[in-house]
């Protein structure tokens, strides 16, 4: 049976478009792609927190963001589980770049198309943010798998 590290993972995720294109992360040693963001810090806000990662992974400067759902997953990583609560945003930013900051990612632009066709996780947020550029809804993602 796999190991849960018996904690919530608070995560905050950016929906970046430049030109047409979304912003999307790939993880050099694991080996997907993901959206940009990353971990809450305790006593931090949502917002402080996305302008901080986008800070240090892309080095953006954050203008404005607009909340678009909430997704929660659960997922293996080795031997251990993982519990996510993933607080999704739509991020508007000066010079919107595609050069990382960080050694372990690289960021790729991808046309709506190839948004669709490559697996961005987790699935089950990429599939709702394809929805919500068609009808801009709010969403609430229970994906929990095992």
């Amino acid at each position: 049976m796999a190991e849960y590290s018996k904690q919530f993972e608070v995560c905050v995720r950016a929906v970046i478009i430049k030109t047409g294109k979304i912003l999307v992360c790939w993880h050099k040693i694991n080996k997907h792609y993901f959206f940009p963001g990353g971990h809450v810090e305790y006593g931090e806000s949502a917002e402080k927190a996305l302008a901080r990662e986008l800070k240090e992974e892309l080095d953006i400067k954050v203008k404005k963001i607009s909340f678009m759902g909430v997704g929660e997953n659960v997922y293996r990583q080795g031997k251990k589980r993982h519990h996510e609560i993933n607080l999704v945003f739509q991020v508007f930013a000066d010079k919107v770049k595609d050069r990382s900051q960080e050694d372990y990612m690289d960021f790729f632009l991808f046309s709506r198309k190839e948004f669709t066709e490559k697996q961005v996780l987790p699935l089950s947020l990429q599939k709702r943010v394809i929805k919500w550029f068609n009808n801009k809804r709010l969403f609430w993602i229970g994906k929990i798998r095992d």
